[in-house]
């Protein structure tokens, strides 16, 4: 039996049909299309924006502790303190070794050595960043310390601008500006 196209259906479920509201009693949805009885959120138009408590202060101004933000483009630091190496038993320590070790997440992340501890023995230590108290102490105890440069993401992570490239070079021309345009 040859197909034609009216054989051609969606799966049982992939289409769904829309909610008709205010199509009478019987729908299930008359009078009111679910909306309720009255009031600002029953008329047309947006109702009120996220946050609104109808006019009560909110509790980004009642609660003062509810400020600032969340720097998105803060360097995620693996901070790794010297007691914790002194634990791994290694003599040579890199984000790799670290890594293996299950110390750190991941080696995307940059590695700081901070000095909460102590050393037993001489350690060379090749990592991003090496607080002073902690470089003090591992150069006591014998050990070196190497710093690495930072390949992360977060090296040249920059916030998005909106601003075009030609509006450096407008801006610089001087156009725009009442008066005479510079040439």
């Amino acid at each position: 039996m040859p197909m034609d196209l009216s054989d051609l259906v969606p799966n049982p479920g992939a289409n769904k049909d829309r909610k008709r509201v205010g199509r009478g009693h019987g729908s299930g949805k008359g009078k009111t299309a679910g909306k309720g009885s009255k009031g600002q959120k029953a008329r047309a138009g947006r109702g009120v924006r996220r946050g609104f408590e109808g006019g009560q202060l909110p509790i980004q101004k009642r609660m003062p502790y509810k400020r600032g933000f969340t720097n998105i483009f803060a360097t995620q630091w693996e901070e790794v303190n010297l007691d914790k190496i002194a634990t791994l038993g290694v003599t040579v320590v890199t984000p790799e070794s670290l890594y293996e070790a299950g110390v750190t997440r991941g080696l995307e992340f940059p590695v700081k050595v901070l000095g909460k501890g102590e050393l037993t023995g001489a350690v060379k230590v090749s990592v991003h960043a090496v607080s002073e108290g902690a470089k003090s102490a591992i150069e006591a105890a014998g050990g070196s310390v190497e710093l690495l440069e930072r390949t992360d993401r977060w090296v040249t992570a920059r916030p998005r601008s909106r601003r075009l490239p030609i509006n450096r070079e407008l801006k610089k021309a001087g156009f725009g500006k009442s008066g005479e345009h510079v040439s």
